[in-house]
């Protein structure tokens, strides 16, 4: 499949880049500046702007908050059994708890199901993964750190957030026709989104062998969760069904950890060598995991 050969491609070109010193250490920066101030805001734009809503969307968003609600309970319950500190369950949730449903999960959703499911794959992503990880994501990891919680902060990152002001945007201006040249302008940034957010993320992998060994357990549990618990709950909740808003739905729950997720356990100084290893190892085992869901959707 083309699609899956360009996530190949520039996943392996992020970390050939990075082996070879070609580019700075800032550089991963700039390409996750350029797709969260462009390429995203563009196509939440044009996919948000002529989606046509129903009903039935519900379905894949409140998916999306009931996994993370999962995942919360879940990692917290594994947590005090084990004796974690709340630092390392709040990079679990972070990570683990959140699917990477925009920059690998768009590529995914195209590949496997072409156009027909990238409208259900913005929603879980924008009004599911996005807005939960800008309002959940932000308590967990303020309440993690044991720091002050201020929800005006947490407010003002949610308006001033680019791609959430295109959300609101493209919703608003839904009764409306974009001028010709808008929509040029819009359709090639977001074929820019993809190559550029996987470049960062391949620019970004890396494995700490002694950071794996530190953090075995809680990395298998992690993963455990993401790539085939969340999943298969979603599966089961929905009995199977064959309807193709549903596979989308439930690929989405099986995208691996969210690369926000890691940047959040950095900055809230939690354990940013497991979120690292999470998305570093996260990614690759997708490749595996993500074909057999989609396997496992068509004989069902």
């Amino acid at each position: 499949m083309p699609q899956l050969v360009l996530v190949a491609v520039c996943l392996l070109a992020g970390v050939l880049l990075r082996g070879f010193e070609r580019l700075p250490v800032s550089a991963a920066a700039a390409l996750n500046g350029f797709v969260i101030y462009l390429s995203l805001p563009a196509l939440t734009l044009l996919k948000l702007h002529d989606m046509t809503m129903d009903s039935g969307l519900a379905y894949p968003v409140a998916t999306a908050w009931v996994v993370i609600g999962l995942a919360i309970v879940f990692f917290i319950a594994v947590g005090r059994w084990l004796g974690w500190d709340r630092r390392l369950v709040g990079t679990l949730i972070l990570t683990c708890g959140f699917g990477n449903t925009a920059f690998i999960g768009y590529a995914m959703v195209q590949a496997f199901y072409g156009p027909s499911g990238m409208p259900v794959a913005v929603v879980v992503d924008q009004m599911g993964t996005f807005i939960a990880l800008a309002t959940v994501g932000i308590v967990t990891a303020t309440i993690a750190a044991a720091r002050a919680l201020s929800t005006r902060t947490i407010v003002k990152r949610i308006l001033f957030f680019p791609p959430f002001i295109a959300l609101l945007a493209a919703l608003l201006s839904r009764g409306y026709s974009y001028p010709p040249l808008l929509t040029f302008v819009l359709e090639n940034l977001m074929e820019t989104m993809t190559p550029i957010a996987l470049v960062s993320i391949g620019f970004q992998l890396t494995v700490n062998r002694e950071a794996l060994r530190t953090h075995r357990l809680p990395l298998a549990v992690g993963l455990g969760f993401k790539l085939l618990l969340a999943p298969l709950l979603v599966l089961v909740a929905s009995l199977g069904a064959r309807h193709p808003l549903d596979s989308v739905t439930v690929l989405q729950m099986a995208m691996p950890p969210l690369v926000t997720g890691a940047i959040l356990s950095d900055e809230y100084a939690l354990r940013p060598a497991l979120g690292n290893l999470a998305v570093g190892l996260g990614i690759p085992l997708s490749f595996v995991t993500l074909p057999l869901w989609v396997w496992v959707l068509a004989h069902l």
